[in-house]
């Protein structure tokens, strides 16, 4: 992969040929998108829509729009329970997954899965996971499955820099490296896991590219904020691994604006570190290369609104939704999904 480091610097805007005006605007829309839908989540949550626990990815959108925008429309992407911006962009309707989160039949799981579990296999968003690290296999498997039917599918899995200290992380890489499989590892660091610092309990101070060498893979970072950075990381990345060069590993730096859930002020972290990635804002610094680019503001202003509009569409469509009835409810589950079973 000659276009991606070897030394683990990270990539910058100009290590790649330019990107066309139109997938520039495209990943600002997605990035608003993903924004506007995780605000609204939130504000749901404290008013008691949203039941259970919710994860949010704001401040971390760069990420899952770069990769979106470089992927095929049937590459396949696994996330962790912090999916929300990468299932939205995808493809899955935003309608569908705020009647999710909300619990409603109009769900893509049927209201039964809620945050932790957003899965449409038809928009190839394979599912989030909530258990820590428990999708890179499946993952690995995914790849297989392409590579065994010849598909030219690659396979997308995001993680936490959590991960990189589970056994499946560590078992994940190693078979997709001996297979040769069509996948990219993408691990978001941003910075804590959970509640505790990476670095406080990590050997290295890149938990995902300082590992790559023991798999015979790149170690490679990227801005994680960054979504041209991140695009043009993508779109070498899923190369290689069509043209049957095999995975890569990708660590991409961000942070959190919010706690690791709702029930998480993130008072654990200090005042100027917040302050300092608050300035790093990936929404914010694109805005302003767009317009340093020539992009007209009223442009922007017009993909903001668009974005504002869908999620108010969005939103009122789950509220009126109903929620899942016997025939939902009873489907999906072990054996015929009740106690008839047992008799």
């Amino acid at each position: 992969m000659s276009d991606a480091p070897s030394n683990g610097t990270a990539l910058g805007p100009g290590s790649h040929p330019e990107i066309a005006p139109s997938v520039r605007l495209k990943m600002y829309s997605s990035m608003w998108r993903a924004r506007v839908f995780e605000k609204r989540v939130y504000d749901l949550f404290m008013s008691g829509l949203v039941k259970g626990t919710t994860h949010l990815g704001t401040g971390q959108e760069a990420v899952a729009a770069g990769f979106s925008t470089a992927m095929r429309d049937d590459d396949m992407v696994f996330c962790t329970y912090r999916g929300h911006n990468h299932t939205l962009l995808r493809g899955a309707p935003m309608d569908s997954l705020m009647g999710e989160l909300l619990g409603r039949e109009s769900g893509c799981c049927g209201g039964k899965g809620g945050s932790m579990h957003l899965t449409d296999v038809e928009q190839h968003a394979m599912g989030s996971y909530a258990i820590v690290g428990a999708h890179l296999p499946v993952a690995a498997g995914a790849a297989w499955a392409s590579a065994e039917r010849g598909t030219g599918q690659v396979t997308a899995c995001f993680f936490g820099d959590g991960t990189t200290n589970i056994g499946a992380f560590h078992e994940s890489l190693n078979i997709a490296a001996v297979w040769n499989l069509p996948v990219v590892y993408v691990c978001e660091n941003n910075l804590y896991m959970e509640y505790t610092p990476i670095s406080s309990v990590t050997a290295v101070p890149n938990p995902a590219a300082d590992r790559a060498a023991a798999y015979g893979l790149e170690p490679i970072i990227v801005d994680g904020n960054d979504v041209d950075a991140v695009y043009r990381t993508a779109l070498t990345a899923l190369h290689r691994a069509r043209s049957g060069g095999g995975p890569s590993l990708i660590e991409a730096q961000t942070y959190r604006h919010h706690g690791h859930s709702r029930a998480d002020p993130g008072k654990y972290r200090p005042d100027e570190e917040v302050e300092a990635w608050m300035r790093k804002d990936p929404l914010i610094l694109y805005r302003a290369r767009l317009e340093s680019l020539g992009f007209a503001a009223s442009d922007l202003d017009q993909v903001e609104e668009a974005a504002r509009a869908e999620i108010d569409a969005a939103t009122a469509a789950a509220k009126e939704a109903p929620e899942p009835g016997e025939a939902v409810l009873m489907t999906d589950l072990w054996a015929d999904g009740g106690a008839s079973w047992r008799r």
